[in-house]
């Protein structure tokens, strides 16, 4: 064989030099993450560190991209009340802001994704109103995937199912204003907004439906916000927000443990809910400013507060304490028995979203006068809920996205 060419023979040699450094030389593509790193400098996040990640502390950050894949326009299925462009709105700098743990990235939820991980599942939300604002923000999210199928709903729209048949998933929200059974007290045909709380009762419309539940979100607290007795058998053991002499104020935190320790410890015990696992949504704050519902209250901010302007010392931050003990509580009973348990913390980001509520902009035909600081805009702050939802469920129940 002839000797090669002297410049086939140098790029020969170069090319063999080129892959050894690119061999042995650490990757470009991956950092290790370090305190003090920005976003932009971390191509690629580990894995392990992601799993580890405390999604709890963050801080919002500018998105350009703006905070949801779906618009007023784009969802059929946003409620008036939370349609709050429709309504009027005309700032839109609250939709430009995610959600950023401080020792990682919390991913945009993927409702390709989703729909695939939870094919053939049923998921339920449990609670009040807010509980149903979390769900039609999930329903808006996934119906850019799927256009779901509206399959039941009760008399009040109360209890109301979707269904997504190219990936057989059931959507669903279970109404329970308190968890437990409580009744309104009426006088003269009249409802008074003061209720009787039984603690040792669980309201079963909403535990009669949890057979055949694969994912249960429980959520509850704004109802608490109001005059109750409460009882264990027939006895009156206190009240909350009330000064009678023979009657003690337990506390609205002392009624809200009661709930949750009682719908957790029957979904413990629930024979037929084994395979199911169960999210506890910590407190949603309001924001009222200079009074409340019935007082003038409102909610006017256009962008989210600094973590330095929150108060933990809060009876918000008090609510979402009871709760994670709680769900603590039921998780540590639950590994006995096989139960699965988790937090899906929401209450530390969202004091810092003033921004996101209706206020006046909402179909109020029905309060006049009222700005609504409870419920939030869609889109608007809380589709980073179902960010959350997705991260937690893959920890908490050991899915995978991939």
């Amino acid at each position: 064989m002839g000797r090669l060419p002297p410049f086939l023979l140098w790029s020969l040699c170069v090319t063999s030099i080129l892959s050894l450094f690119l061999f042995y030389s650490p990757s470009p593509f991956k950092v290790t993450p370090k305190h003090g790193l920005r976003q932009k400098d971390v191509l690629i996040q580990p894995h392990k560190d992601e799993e580890n990640c405390d999604l709890l502390k963050g801080h919002w950050v500018p998105d350009m991209k703006g905070s949801s894949p779906y618009t007023n326009w784009s969802c059929a299925t946003i409620p008036s009340s939370k349609n709050c462009f429709k309504n009027g709105r005309k700032d839109s700098d609250f939709l430009k802001w995610r959600w950023k743990p401080d020792g990682c990235e919390l991913p945009r939820f993927d409702p390709k994704a989703f729909l695939r991980l939870v094919r053939g599942k049923k998921l339920a939300f449990i609670g009040d109103s807010v509980a149903r604002n979390h769900m039609e923000s999930l329903l808006c999210l996934l119906s850019q995937e799927e256009i779901p199928t509206d399959i039941y709903k009760d008399s009040e729209d109360r209890f109301r199912t979707w269904y997504f048949p190219s990936h057989d998933f059931t959507l669903t929200i279970l109404w329970s204003k308190f968890l437990l059974i409580a009744e309104e007290r009426v006088i003269n045909g009249s409802s008074t907004g003061v209720f009787d709380m039984h603690l040792d009762r669980i309201d079963d419309k909403w535990t009669q439906k949890l057979p055949g539940i694969d994912y249960a979100i429980v959520s509850d607290a704004h109802w608490f916000f109001r005059k109750m007795y409460l009882y264990e058998g027939a006895n009156l053991i206190g009240c909350v927000y009330c000064s009678e002499p023979n009657v003690t104020d337990l506390g609205l935190g002392f009624a809200l443990r009661k709930a949750f320790r009682g719908a957790l410890d029957y979904i413990n015990n629930c024979k037929e809910c084994k395979d199911m696992v169960t999210l506890l949504r910590t407190f949603s704050p309001a924001h009222f400013e200079n009074g409340t519902w019935d007082t003038g209250g409102s909610c006017r901010r256009t962008s989210p507060v600094g973590e330095g302007e929150i108060n933990l010392g809060s009876l918000d931050w008090e609510l979402r304490s009871i709760q994670v003990e709680e769900i603590e509580r039921a998780r540590n009973e639950g590994n006995k028995r096989g139960m699965k348990f988790g937090a899906l913390d929401i209450t530390r980001a969202m004091l810092m979203r003033p921004d996101g509520h209706p206020g006046s902009h909402w179909d109020n035909q029905w309060m006049k006068g009222f700005n609504d600081c409870v419920h939030w805009c869609m889109p608007g702050p809380i589709d980073a809920w179902n960010d959350f939802l997705m991260a937690v469920l893959r920890k908490e129940a050991g899915l995978s996205f991939d």
